[in-house]
C-alpha cells in the first residue's frame, strides 16, 4: 500500500473502481495512486460484490455498461446492504444523458461522472465524498 498522503493531510482512501475496460481501469488506478488512494479493481459487477464484501472500500466507482451484471444493478445490490448502504457510489459512463443520471441516483448512486475522465476530476470526487462521510 502507498505511504503518501493526498494533499488533504488525511490517510488516502480505500477506492474500488469497477469498470469492464483495462484501459478505463488502469487510468483510474494510476490516478487515484498519484493522489495517495489505495486502489481496488474490478471487471465486472459481480467482481466487484465480492471486492466490496472482502475489502469495505470507503467509495465506489461504478461503470454502468458492462456485461453481465451493468453498473446500476451492481450499484442497487451494494446499496440494499445494510453494510455498504453508506458507501458513495458515482456512476462512470461515456453518455452524459439526463436520463442517465436520473436512473443512476434512483438505484443510489450519489454522482456521476462523464469517461474520459480527468485525474482532478476523480481526485476531487474522492475529496469531496470523504468530507461528506465523515
Amino acid at each position: 500500500m502507498d505511504s503518501e498522503v493526498p494533499e488533504s493531510g488525511q490517510p488516502g482512501a480505500k477506492v474500488l473502481v469497477i469498470d469492464d475496460s483495462n484501459t478505463i481501469r488502469r487510468s483510474a488506478e494510476i490516478f487515484l495512486r498519484q493522489g495517495g488512494h489505495e486502489v481496488l479493481l474490478a471487471e465486472d459487477g459481480f467482481d466487484a460484490l465480492a471486492k466490496v464484501n472482502d475489502h469495505d472500500p470507503e467509495l465506489i466507482f461504478c461503470d454502468i455498461l458492462m456485461p453481465r451484471l451493468d453498473g446500476y444493478q451492481t450499484c442497487a445490490i451494494i446499496k440494499r446492504n445494510p453494510r455498504f448502504a453508506h458507501v458513495p457510489v458515482i456512476m462512470l459512463s461515456s453518455k452524459d444523458g439526463l436520463f442517465d443520471k436520473a436512473r443512476g441516483r434512483m438505484v443510489g448512486s450519489e454522482e456521476y461522472l462523464t469517461k474520459p475522465f480527468t485525474k482532478d476530476q476523480l481526485l476531487r470526487a474522492v475529496e469531496s465524498f470523504r468530507r461528506v462521510a465523515s
